[in-house]
This record gives structure tokens, sequence and C-alpha cells, in this order.
């Protein structure tokens, strides 16, 4: 999280909707064999957790249940050039949007964890434009036993949620209408668009 305060929106809503909208993150821990961090697809509860799962061989698997771990999902991110600022007495920067969980993790069951699947399939194939959505029914149950066993579900209890939503904040309503004008023109419209909704 960015130490600046003003980089920091604590709107609960907001965080769902990013977990909604990226729905993929890095799980940070601390292991015997070293720090690891894993890459993983996610699901937020609605109720303060975050689910997610591993492949059984992943590195983190087997020292997750009942420690602390760190989820990072970043939004939109870009280069910000002092070019588009009023002075250019200044250097470089970047704007970014990343939200950290921090919270204990348990293992799931596998109830659990088929529940996992059929909400991660059902959310993103509803993204999917064009063709017949894939579903469970199209997986013959060998397959689908073969594919759960080499997989494992964990569900983070959220205890912190660490914003940082920098989006030009210190700088004045002009100058932030001129870096999102710019930034929309060379390609990131995500951020230029949290800028002018997000930003005072």
């Amino acid at each position: 999280m960015h130490p600046n305060a003003a980089f920091r929106h604590d709107d609960r809503t907001l965080h769902e909707a990013l977990l909604e909208q990226v729905g993929f993150g890095m799980v940070f821990a601390a292991t015997e064999d070293g720090p690891r961090v894993a890459h993983v697809p996610l699901v937020s509860t609605g109720d303060g957790a975050v689910q997610f799962h591993l492949a059984r061989g992943n590195a983190l698997t087997r020292h997750l249940a009942g420690e602390t771990a760190l989820v990072v999902v970043n939004g939109p991110d870009a280069y910000v050039s002092p070019r588009w600022y009023d002075d250019r007495d200044t250097v470089p920067t970047w704007n970014y949007v990343s939200l950290e969980l921090e919270g204990r993790v348990r293992r799931m069951d596998q109830d659990g964890l088929e529940a996992l699947l059929h909400t991660l399939g059902e959310r993103h194939e509803a993204r999917v434009e064009g063709g017949t959505p894939w579903s469970r029914d199209d997986v013959s149950e060998e397959r689908w036993r073969k594919l759960l066993g080499g997989i494992v579900g964990f569900e983070l209890e959220v205890l912190a949620w660490r914003p940082t939503f920098k989006l030009s904040q210190n700088k004045s309503a002009t100058e932030r209408e001129t870096i999102a004008a710019a930034l929309a023109s060379q390609g990131s419209p995500a951020l230029a668009q949290l800028m002018r909704t997000l930003a005072p």
C-alpha cells in the first residue's frame, strides 16, 4: 500500500468490484523454504473472504493452511510523463490501482473446492463471446475426478484491506485531466476513466 493517504480509497464496494473485474491475483506467504508466491484466479465470497485454488504440487500448497498470507490484485497501471505536467521540473511516476488483502488461510473441503470451480467457470464463461458456454457437464466424471485430485482449494479470511488508487490526486484538477487524456490516447483508457471518476 502506498504510504500517501491521498492514494487510499476505503470504499469496500469498490474493492469488491476490482476483485470481481480482475478476478486474478498473487498469493504471497513466508514458508520454511523461503518466501513463495502463486498466481491464482480469485473469487470473493462477498462476506470478507477470498477463495482460490492451487496445483497440489505448487510450492505454497503444503504451507498455506493455518498461516497468514497476502493476496495482491493489480488493476490498471501506466507510466506518467512529466511532459504532461504544468511544471516539468519533476520526475516521472506511475499511476496504478492495487489491492492487498491480508488474512488467515484455511484449506477448503472437497465440496467447497467444487463450488469454487463451478463459480469460476460460470463467471468467466459469461464473459466469453460467441459459442456455447463451457460447463461442468462437458467433462466426463472420470476426468473431472482426476483433475479435481490435482488441485487444493483455499479460503483467506481477510483481516486487512489495503488499497492503493494512485491516480494523480496530488495534482490539480486541470493537470489530472491532461494526464487522463494523455493516458487514454496512449492505450490506458481504463486508468484514465478511474482518474476521472475516482480522483477528487
